[in-house]
C-alpha cells in the first residue's frame, strides 16, 4: 500500500482522554478514535494489526481441534433465566426489549446460546468431543470505561466452547487450549505468564488467565523466581507459616481508647501488627453479615471471601448490622459474635499464639488471644482469605514469591457441568444413558492483545511492534519524494518487497523527511528502509531496525537476502 491512499491520521499531542501510555500512542498513532465513551472505531492500521492476530488465533484454534462458528449478538432473556444469570449477572449486561416486549441482551458471553445449540442438536457420546468458537463482538456496561480498550463497552472477543463426555475428556480440552492459548501469545511475540485465577461469575472449577506482563497492567501476579509458579492476587495460594511455639497465656481484657486501626492498636501497645487480629466486616447480596479476620500485618482477599461463603458479591457492612450480631465497629473479634453472622478466620490467624483482638466492646481488646482455644463460635469457616504480598513464599516450593503487574489478554475455564444441566443440555453414553456434557469456554481479547502489545513494547518516539502482528512489516521512505531517481529507487524496492509476499508501505507523502521518519517511529514500523542521496550516488540504502535503533547499510541491487533475515528475527 501506498502511504498517500493510506488513512493514518497521526497526532502530535496525546487527547486529554488518554490515561496510559498505550491509549495515548493508539490515539496519536492513528489506531482508534473514540466514538462515545468505552466505544471506539478502529481505523485501517488497527484493522490490520487485528486482522493479523486473529489469523494467528485461527490458526491455532483450527490445529487444536476447534470449529468456527457465528452466533447472534443479541440474546433472549429465556436462555439466561433457564441458567439462572439474568438476574445476578449485574449492570454490566446491556438488555433491550423489542417491540413485542420481548426481552434480550446483548452478548457479554456466549455460554448460554453456545449450551442451547448443543442441547437441541448433539445427542451421542460418539460426536464429542467437540470444540466450537467464534471470533465477534461483545457488550458490557463498564461502570468507568477507560483505559482505550483494556475496559471498554464493547470490544471483540474470540470464544472456544468445549464439549466432552467426562471430566477426562475435558481437561484433555482444556489442555489442548491451555497449549494453543500459549502458541499464540508467543506468535504474537508478546512477553505472558499463564497464572492460575478465579473463575468469577463465569463459575465452574480451575482457571488460568494469560498475563500480558507490563507496568500499567490492572492484574497484579504473584510469581515464583524458582519453579514458575504464578498466580492472580485474588487466585494465589498462600504457604501457611509455622504455629507459634508461645505458651498459651491467659486471655486479658484490657482498656484500649481510642485503637479502632490496626496502627493505632500496635502503636498503643508496642507490639508489631503481626500479633493483632484484623477484622473486616461485609454484607452479602442477602443482607448476610460477614466478618473476616486476617492477621494484622496481612489483607483480607475478597475474592476468597466470596468463595468461602459462597457469595455473588460483598459490600462493606453497616455499623447497625454489625452492632445487631454483636460486634463493635473497630472493636470487632469472633468472640462474643452470634451464629447470625458468618464469621471467616484466615488460616493464619489459627497459628497465632497470644495475639491480640476487639473485645467487641468500644475502647477494649483482648490480649494473649489463642483462636484454637478463644473463637468458639459454631459455624466458623477457617481457610485461607489474605492477599498474597511480596515475598512470601510460594505454595509449590517455598521459595519467596515477587509482585508483578500485567494486563489480561486471554483466560481459559473449566466449567464442569455448571451451564449444561442448568440448561439441560445431555447426551446418551454408550449404555444409553442422559449424561450432562462436561464444558470449558476459553476467551482472548483481541483489541486488549493488541493494546497490551503497545503496553508492552514502546519508547519515547512511539509503537515498537512485534513483526507478527505490525500493521505494515516494512516502511519503504524516499527521503525526498521531488527527487526522481531517488522515488523510482524506493518504488522498485517496495514492488520488489511485495513480489516477496512482505508486508509493506511505500511512504510516497510529499512530506519533509523529517516528518515521515516521525510517524515511522510512531506507528512503529518493525524495519525502515530509507532512500536518499546515498541510493542515487553509491547505490546504498539504509535499514534501520525501530526494536534496537541499529542501521545498516545494504547496495540497492542486493539488500533482500539480509532484509529478510533481518526480518526473521524481529
Amino acid at each position: 500500500m501506498k502511504a498517500t491512499v493510506l488513512y493514518a491520521p497521526t497526532l502530535r499531542q496525546s487527547p486529554a482522554e488518554a490515561e496510559i501510555l498505550s491509549h495515548k500512542l493508539m490515539l496519536r498513532a492513528g489506531l482508534i478514535r473514540k466514538a462515545a465513551g468505552g466505544v471506539y472505531t478502529y481505523l485501517p492500521l488497527a484493522v490490520r494489526t487485528l486482522r493479523k492476530i486473529e489469523t494467528i488465533i485461527r490458526e491455532e484454534m483450527d490445529a487444536a481441534g476447534g470449529q468456527e462458528i457465528a452466533m447472534p449478538i443479541i440474546q433472549p432473556a429465556e436462555l439466561w433465566k433457564e441458567s439462572g444469570r439474568w438476574d445476578v449477572y449485574g449492570a454490566e449486561m446491556m438488555k433491550v426489549t423489542d417491540r413485542h416486549d420481548r426481552e434480550f441482551c446483548l452478548g457479554p458471553t456466549h455460554e448460554e446460546m453456545v449450551t442451547s445449540l448443543v442441547r437441541d442438536e448433539v445427542r451421542s457420546y460418539k460426536e464429542l468431543p467437540l470444540m466450537l468458537y467464534q471470533i465477534q463482538n461483545k457488550y458490557r456496561d463498564e461502570i468507568r470505561p477507560r483505559f482505550g480498550l483494556m475496559r471498554s463497552r464493547e470490544f471483540i472477543m474470540k470464544d472456544l466452547y468445549s464439549f466432552d463426555r467426562d471430566e477426562e475428556g475435558m481437561n484433555i480440552s482444556y489442555k489442548k487450549m491451555y497449549d494453543a492459548y500459549s502458541n499464540v501469545f508467543t506468535r504474537c511475540g508478546l512477553d505472558f505468564r499463564p497464572v492460575e485465577a478465579d473463575n468469577g461469575a463465569i463459575g465452574g472449577g480451575h482457571s488460568h488467565e494469560f498475563t500480558v506482563l507490563a507496568p500499567a497492567g490492572e492484574s497484579n501476579i504473584a510469581c515464583c523466581t524458582k519453579c514458575g509458579y504464578a498466580a492472580s492476587d485474588e487466585k494465589a495460594e498462600i504457604k501457611l507459616p509455622a504455629a507459634d511455639t508461645e505458651e498459651m497465656l491467659p486471655m486479658e481484657k484490657i482498656p484500649t481508647p481510642g485503637t479502632h486501626t490496626i496502627n493505632l492498636l500496635a502503636e498503643f501497645l508496642h507490639i508489631p501488627a503481626a500479633k493483632t487480629i484484623k477484622a473486616v466486616a461485609f454484607a452479602d447480596e442477602n443482607d448476610r453479615v460477614i466478618l473476616a479476620f486476617v492477621r494484622g500485618d496481612h489483607e483480607a482477599n475478597e475474592t476468597k471471601i466470596k468463595n468461602a461463603v459462597g457469595a455473588l458479591q460483598l459490600i462493606m457492612a453497616e455499623d447497625t448490622a454489625i452492632c445487631a450480631v454483636g460486634g463493635e465497629p473497630g472493636f470487632m473479634s469472633p468472640i462474643g459474635i452470634n451464629e447470625e453472622a458468618t464469621v471467616v478466620v484466615d488460616s493464619a490467624v489459627m497459628n497465632m499464639k497470644n495475639a491480640v483482638t476487639g473485645a467487641n466492646e468500644r475502647d477494649y481488646h483482648y490480649k494473649n488471644v489463642n483462636p484454637t482455644r478463644d473463637f468458639t463460635n459454631k459455624n466458623m469457616i477457617v481457610t485461607d482469605i489474605r492477599m498474597v504480598q511480596d515475598g512470601d513464599p510460594c505454595p509449590r516450593c517455598g521459595e519467596k514469591m515477587f509482585m508483578t503487574r500485567g494486563i489480561e489478554a486471554g483466560q481459559v475455564f473449566s466449567l464442569g457441568t455448571k451451564y449444561s444441566e442448568a440448561l439441560g443440555a445431555k447426551f446418551l453414553d454408550e449404555d444409553g444413558k442422559e449424561k450432562p456434557f462436561q464444558m470449558g469456554c476459553y476467551g482472548i481479547g483481541v483489541g486488549r492483545t493488541m493494546q497490551a502489545a503497545i503496553e508492552q513494547m514502546n519508547d519515547e518516539h512511539g509503537i515498537i511492534w512485534p513483526r507478527a502482528i505490525a500493521p505494515f512489516e516494512v516502511v519503504v521512505v524516499p527521503v525526498n519524494a521531488k527527487d526522481e531517481k531517488q522515488f523510482a529507487i524506493a518504488e522498485k524496492i517496495y514492488e520488489e518487497l511485495k513480489a516477496e509476499n512482505i508486508d509493506v508501505l511505500f511512504d510516497d507523502r510529499p512530506e519533509r523527511a523529517g516528518v515521515k521518519f516521525k510517524d515511522c517511529d510512531l506507528i512503529g514500523y518493525p524495519l525502515r528502509v530509507t532512500v536518499g542521496n546515498k541510493a542515487a550516488e553509491t547505490g546504498e540504502i539504509e535499514i534501520k531496525i525501530r526494536k534496537s535503533g541499529e542501521m545498516k547499510n545494504l547496495p540497492a541491487d542486493n539488500y533482500l537476502t539480509e532484509l529478510k533475515e533481518i526480518l526473521k528475527g524481529l
